[in-house]
């Protein structure tokens, strides 16, 4: 385990400033059985779920981005809810997304867009675990820790990785949720060995590169296979006592961190140098464009799932300014992978998700913040969990499809009502992981991957 001090985040609205730390562990074992962990691996299969080669790319919108003004617009409604800009139609009859998304509005029929999503709280810490748990309950700014495992880290730990040699749940430049690293992508009582590993750095930058992939200055490969040599001997007494699965789980988490040092496949996976400019131009060269490309890299490779973060979302004011710099950024690198995944045959293989822990408010606030109008800054839009929008697309997903419906002034769902849970069946059916596979929560009780919804059929 590498437990690295990551320094102080940024504010959010809550005012809290949280001190956080980045933990690593390929290879260490923490809460959950070993012998445990094999059962999940068998059980999906043995609910005939069947096997796949599919991954998942999660683009994390951390903060909260407004439905009204990006995938939910509502040109009829009053100016104070339909806000500053104007849909434009997509190359889908009758979908329509934001002015600002003219890249995404090209390739539309590639993805499909649920609007009736809601979990009901505006409230940052509950929102950020409904939608990475799917669980709410017992979690608030007040009370922030997290209380089940990320349904990315529950995936991972039944799937491992698609390829030897690379990490099955990756995180893109870290794993954090509302400013707690890794917060809600964490493995909870699964284990911190179930935590994203965290890529760190800037993607963007031309001295870009991973640690924990390489050895150590001191660390030869010679020496590596000693020490395994050394310690392979020291566990035959053991092994000889307890041939049971357990050994055998621990025999395979040995291996794989042993591949993610010593093989070449992940050090080449996480080499974005090898890609070419024009590539790279088309994501975009900014931190979010090349992380989205890094994530390409990684499910091509064979990653199961890979996060990426996207923050600074909470725009209570200066909505304007905020959104016209954000959503050209996030229109060219989703208009990018969408595209390059169709490109290289992946488009069956890989799931793109695109969402945040909740929306904001269908109607415009003035700007002050509780204080006088424009006090703050320019109008903005606060937090709204009561309809919010999530995009998918690929990996069998159908595209070109809206999901749902909101009301005249997008408040709350009118049509086809669906939760978090809903979203999380629909990436396990994608995935081949069985949404019944349970693991013993710190109380030891057996607890289900998902404890409500089904899959979004009109998607599969």
């Amino acid at each position: 385990m590498i437990r690295i001090d990551a320094g102080r985040t940024a504010a959010y609205c809550d005012g809290k400033s949280r001190r956080s730390f980045l933990q690593v562990g390929v290879a260490g074992m923490a809460t959950t059985g070993l012998g445990e962990i094999l059962r999940a691996k068998e059980f999906s299969t043995q609910r005939g779920m069947p096997r796949k080669d599919t991954a998942v790319i999660l683009l994390w919108l951390d903060g909260g981005p407004g439905h009204m003004d990006m995938y939910d617009m509502k040109p009829l409604a009053p100016a104070e809810y339909r806000g500053i800009w104007s849909p434009i139609p997509t190359i889908v009859p009758g979908m329509e997304i934001t002015e600002l998304f003219p890249l995404q509005a090209k390739i539309a029929d590639k993805f499909s867009i649920v609007r009736s999503l809601h979990h009901n709280t505006g409230d940052h810490f509950t929102g950020g675990h409904w939608m990475l748990t799917g669980r709410g309950a017992g979690v608030s700014g007040a009370n922030n820790a997290g209380k089940y495992p990320y349904f990315g880290s529950i995936a991972t730990k039944v799937l491992g990785p698609r390829q030897a040699g690379m990490p099955a749940n990756v995180a893109i430049p870290y794993a954090m949720s509302i400013g707690l690293r890794p917060g809600y992508f964490g493995g909870n009582y699964l284990g911190p060995q179930d935590d994203p590993f965290q890529t760190d750095g800037d993607p963007n930058s031309p001295n870009f590169s991973v640690q924990n992939i390489s050895l150590a200055n001191s660390l030869t490969i010679d020496r590596l296979e000693n020490r395994r040599a050394m310690l392979t001997q020291l566990d035959q007494v053991r092994r000889s006592a307890d041939r049971s699965k357990t050994v055998e789980a621990m025999n395979r988490f040995d291996q794989m961190a042993y591949e993610l040092v010593t093989g070449e496949r992940a050090r080449k996976a996480f080499d974005l140098g090898s890609e070419s400019p024009e590539l790279r131009d088309r994501y975009g060269r900014h931190t979010w464009g090349q992380s989205t490309l890094l994530a390409r890299r990684l499910v091509e490779a064979g990653a199961t799932f890979v996060t990426c973060h996207f923050g600074g979302w909470d725009h209570h004011w200066d909505l304007k300014a905020g959104m016209e710099n954000y959503l050209p950024i996030v229109d060219r690198a989703v208009s990018a992978l969408f595209s390059d995944l169709a490109e290289r045959g992946l488009s069956e293989r890989v799931l793109v998700v695109l969402c945040g822990e909740f929306s904001r408010t269908p109607r415009m606030n003035d700007g002050g913040n509780g204080g006088a109008p424009m006090s703050m800054g320019t109008p903005g839009r606060d937090h709204w969990g009561n309809a919010m929008f999530c995009l998918m697309g690929g990996g069998g997903v159908q595209g070109g499809r809206i999901v749902g419906s909101t009301n005249r002034l997008g408040e709350v769902p009118q049509d086809r009502p669906l939760r978090p849970g809903d979203i999380h069946h629909t990436i396990y059916h994608v995935l081949g992981v069985d949404p019944t596979v349970h693991f013993l929560d710190h109380s030891g009780r057996p607890v289900p991957a998902i404890d409500h919804g089904e899959v979004i059929r009109e998607l599969i």
